[in-house]
C-alpha cells in the first residue's frame, strides 16, 4: 500500500472543494445557458487539471501508481459519459430550463462525490478485511455487464423511478420552477419545486452508478487514495462535458455495449486476482498496463464504430442502457 501523508490527502481534498465551490458560485451568481465555447474551455481545463495531477502523482509515487491513477481516471471518465446520457434524459423528462441546468449538474456532482466517498471508504475497508470481496465485486460487475448489454438499446424509466414517485407522494410540488428555487411558499404553504424532484432523480442515479463504478475502479487499483482521486477528477469535469457533448451523445450508439465489455473485463480481472490470492499463486493476474491498453482500445473501437454507424444510418440513436428491461419494470 502507498504511504499517502495526511497533507497530501488534505491538499487533494482542498483542491477538489475549491473547484466545486467555483462551480457552485458560478451556478448561483450567474445562471445562464452554457455555450459551446464556454463548455469547451471548462472541459479542457478539468482534463488538464486531472492530467497535471496524474503527472505529479506519477513523479512522486512511481510509474505503477501513476499508471493505476490514469487507468482509474479513464475508467471513471468513460463510465461518467453513461451518466451524461441519463442526465440528458432527466433534463428532458422534467423540462429543466437551460439556465438552471448548470445548477442541477453541480449539485448532482456534489451528491455523487459524497456517495462515492462513502462507498470508497466502505469498499476499501471490506477489501482489506475480506479478500473474497474481490470475488463478490467481480461477480457484481459481470452481472451488471450482462444486464447492461441485454438492455443496451433501452432508456431508464426516470419518471416512474421509485425514489422520484416517493418524493412526489411525500411532498407537494409546484407546476413551475419558480426562478430556480428548490422550495417555495404558495399561499402560505411550503412546497417543493420540480427542481427538487430533479435533484432527487439525479441523486438516485448517482447512487446506482456508484454501485458499479467503485468496484470497477477497485479492479484497477486497491489504493483508496487513487480510487478517490480518479473518481473526483472524473466527476469534476462532468458538468462541462455535459454541455459540450450533449448534442453528440445520440451518435455514440455502441457506447453501452462497450461499457458492458469494459465492466465484464474488469470483473474477470477481479476474480482472477481473488483466485491468485486465495486459491493459487499460479493463477495469472491481469497487469495494470494491459488493463489500461484494453480499456482505451475498447473505447476507441466503440467511438469509431458508432460514428461510422450513424454516418451510414442517420436514424440510428444511442441509448444509455438499463439494468432492468421494460418488461421487468412493467411486471413490478
Amino acid at each position: 500500500m502507498l504511504e499517502i501523508s495526511g497533507l497530501t490527502w488534505a491538499v487533494t481534498i482542498g483542491l477538489i472543494i475549491v473547484l466545486l465551490a467555483v462551480d457552485l458560485v458560478l451556478a448561483a451568481v450567474r445562471p445562464h445557458k452554457v455555450g459551446f465555447r464556454e463548455a469547451t474551455a471548462w472541459s479542457v481545463f478539468y482534463i488538464l487539471v486531472a492530467v497535471g495531477f496524474g503527472v505529479w502523482f506519477l513523479s512522486a509515487y512511481g510509474g505503477q501508481a501513476g499508471t493505476e491513477y490514469f487507468a482509474g481516471y479513464i475508467v471513471e471518465k468513460s463510465l461518467s459519459v453513461d451518466n451524461l446520457f441519463v442526465f440528458v434524459i432527466i433534463m428532458t423528462t422534467f423540462l429543466v430550463p437551460e439556465e438552471h441546468q448548470h445548477k442541477v449538474l453541480t449539485f448532482g456532482i456534489v451528491l455523487a462525490l459524497v456517495m462515492r466517498g462513502i462507498f470508497i471508504a466502505v469498499g476499501a475497508t471490506l477489501l482489506s478485511l475480506f479478500s473474497f470481496m474481490f470475488l463478490l465485486f467481480g461477480l457484481l460487475l459481470i452481472y451488471t455487464a450482462v444486464q447492461l448489454f441485454r438492455h443496451r438499446n433501452e432508456d431508464p424509466d426516470v419518471e416512474n423511478n421509485v425514489v422520484v414517485t416517493t418524493a412526489r407522494k411525500l411532498l407537494p410540488v409546484t407546476d413551475d420552477y419558480v426562478g430556480g428555487k428548490i422550495f417555495t411558499r404558495v399561499d402560505g404553504r411550503r412546497m417543493a419545486t420540480p427542481l427538487f424532484v430533479v435533484l432527487v432523480a439525479i441523486g438516485g442515479v448517482d447512487l446506482l452508478f456508484a454501485l458499479d463504478s467503485i468496484p470497477a475502479v477497485f479492479g484497477v487499483t486497491e489504493e483508496p487514495f487513487i480510487v478517490f482521486a480518479a473518481n473526483a477528477f472524473a466527476l469534476l469535469g462532468l458538468r462541462a462535458l455535459f454541455f459540450l457533448v450533449k448534442g453528440l451523445l445520440d451518435r455514440l450508439v455502441y457506447l453501452s455495449a462497450g461499457l458492458a465489455v469494459i465492466l465484464a473485463f474488469i470483473g474477470v480481472k477481479l476474480i482472477l486476482h481473488w483466485a491468485h490470492v486465495d486459491i493459487s499463486p499460479s493463477v495469472p493476474e491481469v497487469p495494470t498496463p494491459l488493463s489500461l491498453g484494453v480499456i482505451i482500445s475498447i473505447l476507441v473501437v466503440v467511438t469509431v464504430a458508432s460514428l461510422v454507424k450513424t454516418r451510414n444510418d442517420p436514424a440510428a440513436k444511442a441509448h444509455p442502457g438499463s439494468l432492468r428491461g421494460q418488461r421487468e419494470r412493467e411486471e413490478d
